[in-house]
């Protein structure tokens, strides 16, 4: 390996061209194989070349975003240094030159010191290494001044803005790509200076990030930010000898986050966090470097699969860009067909616990007509970035933690069946509301500081939620989500709980309890795609049953409390997702059930989802059973879910406990039982837990 800083540290040029990432001994491997194992590989790289020659790159610069002309240098650039052909080498430079010609690097928003300057570094910092003498030498110098002229405006602008905006956003997607920009554009031009503010950067994000894989910005955000990281290691492992692979816990683990929030049959996103929609999740590039580093062949497979069968609709319907095409250049030399593809249906549980985003997702099977939720409740941020930032912005008069993309969604929860949405997300949003989720409203209130894009900027350390008592396995799900503290102290909320429970058939169970000293409106939202419809089946006072239908998914959605009415309404979401394209507009429409029962200082609500098929509907079997102060409800075929009161006792006539839930499985599925925090559990005069320390966990009892 050549350092390239060595080569040139004095800024001038290098006497020996060294490249990025490749070397003589790895270009002459990637061209024997583009035959071979990357002939799929190399048929994307030479169809996205032929693609720019067939655009034409803006002669001026516009006011729309320009990041997609790096990435088209750096996609012509390799073809032309895999093959020799001279028209790549021109292409290129058609690309780079009115790239290059630009005053400024982005326009409508902070020209030169964001995401445009980002991508243009990294993207013609690749080419410039790629194409090396092969260029003329006016071209070349021209380049190099250019990239010379932009890093140090990039490089002067992190140092002076470091403890505010994304200098020090440690967990956020502009920290990586700016860095990422700066650093490739330092190891070209052998600027030590960039390339040690890029590590110094990056040695806080690998060891910072949650180490479960978790992304607080959400799925389209992770498939649009976390690349980075990924790039940037590579660059410093080709360009050092460094290797922070298995140190990055957050890479090594992230995958499975982002296969747990994939809707049923992979293609389509859960939405939790702004996301411009529901297609925008898939990066094969990605997939292909995790599955090579951590041998991951799952992430193998999800990268073959979306190769195969679902890229190019994300290509042209995803509202992110510059998208998923310019990604070519990554997936040919990410490539490592070492790593052997594995289905995820036949190594991966169906239920999942993701501890510092509050994360945890169901689904009945892995086919793509299966039944999913996925219900989250953590802090801005989630857990580690809440408290680490804090620590950081103490001992430095730093602002570190910038988690506008995460929304005021503590407790909300999604529902996908059959393939087709049933209970919704907001999507993007610019004025982050709790009323846009599927949460409780306290008098019309939402959470304290919502409306702003960051929901989060000005909160107090104590304005936490959490997820607690979470068992997901062997098909039962259950988690309390406590959000009391999210809401304005004036309206005196002493707490706020929503527990749910997802059995193994996807039937569902919400229990939501809160308790002032003031009696409110507590009002249970529920959105989705299309109006619930009203149903006129001689439901008794004090519930409210409505039939969600969209497609071939139905569910019956019951909620039970005291003096409970219900409202149907819309809410009109609409926010530019990107200040770098001001004219860009992204609208939905949710429909909205809003449940509020009696005013009261309490509540209590038992809400039951029963999914059907909406081309065969059956009819809804649920039955809340009175047991004093504990929640039983009887989902019929055998399911039964008993929930603790308030008082922490179940009351059941065949069961002596003192768990939070005892949940029990229908014989059709073996019989199991699960329970939540029991010492003590007797069922039917048989003695199955009897532990000093409370036991979380599924029971084998037989049918």
């Amino acid at each position: 390996m050549t350092d390239p800083i060595a080569s040139g540290g004095d800024g001038a040029p290098a006497t020996t061209h060294t490249m990025l990432l490749l070397d003589d001994e790895r270009l002459r491997d990637l061209r024997g194989r583009l035959t071979g194992d990357l002939a799929p590989q190399w048929r994307r790289l030479a169809e996205q070349c032929d693609l720019y020659r067939r655009m034409s790159p803006p002669a001026a610069h516009p006011m729309a975003s320009i990041t997609y002309l790096g990435p088209a240098a750096a996609n012509l650039a390799l073809a032309y240094c895999l093959t020799g052909q001279p028209h790549y080498l021109e292409e290129a430079w058609r690309w780079i030159e009115p790239a290059i010609g630009f005053e400024h690097w982005g326009r409508a928003h902070m020209p030169d010191h964001d995401l445009d300057a980002g991508w243009l570094l990294h993207g013609l910092s690749l080419a410039f290494s790629w194409l090396g003498n092969d260029l003329s030498a006016g071209r070349r110098e021209a380049l190099r001044g250019k990239l010379s002229l932009q890093g140090r405006r990039m490089y002067e602008f992190a140092l002076e803005s470091t403890g505010s905006w994304w200098s020090s956003s440690f967990w956020q997607n502009h920290h990586w790509i700016c860095h990422t920009g700066l650093a490739a554009a330092g190891y070209v031009l052998g600027e030590r200076a960039w390339t040690d503010l890029a590590k110094d950067s990056f040695d806080v994000v690998v060891d910072v990030l949650p180490e479960d894989g978790s992304d607080m910005e959400g799925v389209v955000y992770w498939r649009y930010g976390v690349p980075w990281i990924a790039i940037y290691l590579d660059l410093l492992q080709h360009s050092e000898g460094i290797d922070w692979w298995q140190r990055c816990r957050f890479l090594a683990n992230t995958f499975w986050y982002r296969l747990h929030q994939a809707a049923p049959g992979y293609e389509e996103i859960i939405d939790h966090g702004d996301c411009h929609d529901r297609r925008s999740g898939h990066s094969v590039a990605l997939y292909r470097i995790l599955a090579s580093r951590y041998r991951i062949g799952e992430a193998q497979w999800l990268a073959d699969r979306v190769a195969d069968r679902f890229f190019w609709r994300e290509a042209y319907e995803s509202g992110v860009r510059p998208g998923v095409l310019p990604e070519a250049w990554a997936e040919l030399l990410w490539h490592d067909a070492s790593v052997p593809p594995v289905d995820p249906a036949t190594t991966t549980p169906r239920q999942a616990a993701f501890g510092d985003l509050g994360l945890l997702v169901h689904r009945t099977s892995w086919d793509a007509d299966a039944t999913a939720y996925s219900f989250k409740s953590a802090p801005g941020g989630g857990h580690k970035a809440w408290t680490v930032s804090r620590s950081l912005d103490a001992r430095h008069g730093w602002h570190t933690l910038n988690a506008g993309h995460h929304h005021p969604d503590a407790g909300s929860f999604v529902l996908v069946s059959r393939g087709a949405w049933l209970l919704v997300e907001d999507g993007y949003a610019r004025h982050k509301l709790a009323g846009n989720h599927n949460l409780v409203l306290v008098d019309g209130k939402g959470f304290a500081g919502e409306g702003d894009f960051n929901a989060y900027g000005d909160a107090p350390a104590d304005r936490v939620a959490d997820m607690t008592d979470v068992l997901a396995e062997q098909g039962f799900l259950h988690g309390t989500a406590r959000v009391g503290a999210m809401y304005p102290p004036e309206l005196r909320v002493a707490s706020l709980e929503r527990t749910l429970v997802v059995m193994p058939s996807g039937r569902a169970v919400i229990v939501d309890r809160g308790l002032s000293d003031a009696p409110h409106a507590w009002t249970l939202l529920f959105h989705s795609d299309h109006p619930a419809e009203r149903v006129d089946d001689g439901t008794g006072m004090g519930v409210v049953r409505r039939m969600l239908r969209n497609g071939r998914a139905g569910a019956w959605l019951t909620v039970h409390s005291a003096g409970a009415v219900a409202s149907q309404g819309v809410t009109d979401v609409v926010a530019n997702p990107t200040s770098s394209t001001p004219d860009l507009v992204l609208a939905r429409r949710l429909h909205t059930l809003r449940v509020t029962p009696v005013v009261a200082p309490q509540l209590l609500a038992v809400t039951v989802i029963e999914p059907f098929d909406a081309f065969a509907p059956t009819a809804p079997q649920a039955q809340l059973q009175p047991c004093g102060g504990s929640t039983t409800v009887d989902l019929g075929c055998g399911e039964r879910v008993l929930l603790a009161g308030a008082d922490g006792i179940i009351e059941a006539d065949d069961l002596v406990t003192d768990a939070r839930a005892v949940l029990v499985a229908s014989s059709e599925a073996g019989g199991r039982v699960a329970v939540v925090g029991a010492r003590h559990l007797e069922m039917g005069g048989r003695g199955l837990v009897d532990s000093a320390i409370p036991f979380t966990g599924v029971l084998e009892v037989g049918r």
